[in-house]
């Protein structure tokens, strides 16, 4: 394995910027490793060679004239495919959508990085229209887990927790909605960050729940998060939900270290249904953190059941007229929880929504005597491709359903998430979510990063040949 393919997004943009490699060749490096590997992976639908050499050539030459290098220069990324590529269709990771007009420029979080110096390369595989919790699609191929390839990466964003662990790229964008960050970044042994609702522009993507859709980076290191975040901050009017909140840099204070934070563990609906590791890890984390006593978010079972309910109905309500005159090019059962969105009553989504609001109030008050909470990423290690059922805490259950169990009571109300790998032993990893109050991504990057200080939370690149 090459030293680009063991290197974190800050280690490329030094040895570029120091002269040691070049722009082109990083991205040459990034291209082969994915011809060579993907066809086992199934983490990229779309690989813009052209584009990404020629970047990557203007890059060198400029920098060759004495132009400023940018914070992640020649950083090869890639893009979870309901992000705009220009010149090419946003999939979403359907089959109708590949029909639509190629996008007539990139989405503003892609506009963003190349801005920062970062080299697109592609985009990456994902659950057919973002409503999916396991990696698999059956149009484009299932996302298959690097570390064990028998098992699933998670989903939705399966495609960009599959290339980092692979070693394809340091950098990956995904979205969340009810996890889908953090699930392939907890089962692919990655970083995965959901910032707080409306922090960073959705600008140029194909939405799935517009009141729950955040866009977020996925890395290997905790460095290239909060260097990512950081780049791609701003306010949008592209985007009516985007904050008008100036700028908060996390990279300064990221080695701040945890002194003098609060530090709890979620009990109740997160301390139960799911398989002993999942707790272990959560425990082993807060040990290292000197975590201190439990906090308990007040019907947080209510709270999934409501995110539930406003997806299917807000999901149903996007995809009526594709329902009504494409349903055979739907994935079946994305078609058939898109249909029983569309029939649910009125009245049921208009209390789900005013529950939102009393549970968000409830959770806020939490953070008046606690930091940073730390809960289950998911309820136990990667299942494997095509398991349609596990067992949790001794009751058979459906996967597809319950894989977000722990991480859809959290963007229900918009906080900000680090998804942390968290490895027990030589099995699949498993993830733990650092939990803070809007608008603190500081924090929760600051307690993962030291979790990564201490070799609690590593991120390793999967053994593959």
């Amino acid at each position: 394995m090459s030293a680009y393919e063991l290197s974190t997004a800050v280690a490329v943009a030094a040895a570029i910027t120091d002269g040691h490699t070049t722009a082109r060749q990083v991205v040459t490096a990034a291209l082969d490793r994915i011809g060579r590997l993907d066809g086992r992976i199934g983490a990229f639908t779309d690989v813009v060679a052209a584009r990404a050499l020629a970047k990557a050539d203007a890059q060198d030459a400029a920098l060759s004239g004495g132009a400023k290098p940018g914070p992640l220069t020649g950083v090869p990324f890639a893009v979870k495919n309901l992000i705009d590529i220009a010149g090419l269709p946003t999939r979403a990771g359907s089959k109708i959508n590949r029909k639509r007009p190629p996008a007539e420029r990139d989405g503003a979080l892609v506009r963003r990085l190349e801005a920062a110096g970062a080299i697109l390369v592609g985009a990456l595989n994902m659950g057919e229209y973002a409503y999916d919790f396991t990696g698999e699609n059956v149009h484009d191929g299932d996302a298959h887990n690097p570390h064990a390839l028998d098992h699933m990466t998670g989903g939705s964003s399966g495609g960009s927790g599959a290339a980092l662990a692979a070693g394809m790229v340091p950098l990956t964008l995904g979205s969340d909605t009810n996890g889908s960050i953090r699930v392939p970044a907890a089962f692919c042994g990655c970083f995965g960050l959901k910032p707080t609702y409306g922090r960073l522009t959705r600008a140029g993507s194909f939405p799935f729940v517009g009141s729950l859709d955040h866009l977020g980076p996925l890395a290997r290191s905790v460095t290239d998060l909060a260097l990512a975040y950081d780049v791609m901050q701003g306010p949008d009017p592209d985007d009516p939900v985007a904050t008008l909140r100036p700028a908060e840099p996390v990279l300064p204070h990221l080695d701040a270290g945890i002194d003098g934070l609060r530090i709890a563990v979620a009990g109740g609906h997160f301390a139960r249904g799911g398989d002993p590791d999942a707790f272990a890890a959560v425990a082993r984390a807060a040990e290292v953190l000197g975590a201190r006593g439990t906090v308990e978010l007040p019907e947080a079972h209510r709270a999934r059941a409501a995110a539930y309910l406003i997806t299917a109905a807000e999901g149903a309500t996007l995809h009526l007229d594709r329902l009504r005159t494409r349903p055979q090019d739907f994935d079946p059962a994305v078609r058939d929880r898109l249909i029983a969105g569309a029939m649910i009553p009125a009245p049921h989504v208009e209390r789900a929504q005013r529950f939102r609001r009393w549970y968000r109030a409830r959770v806020l008050e939490l953070f008046e005597t606690v930091d940073v909470i730390l809960a289950p990423a998911t309820p136990c290690r990667a299942p494997k491709g095509g398991q349609t059922h596990f067992v949790l805490d001794g009751v058979t259950l459906p996967v597809r359903a319950n894989i977000g169990v722990f991480t859809q009571p959290i963007s229900f109300i918009g906080l900000p998430v680090v998804a942390a790998p968290i490895r027990l032993d030589a099995g699949l990893p498993l993830g733990v979510q650092v939990i803070a109050a809007p608008w603190r991504e500081d924090l929760v990057l600051r307690v993962a990063r030291h979790l990564e200080r201490t070799g609690v939370s590593t991120a390793p690149i999967a053994e593959l040949a």
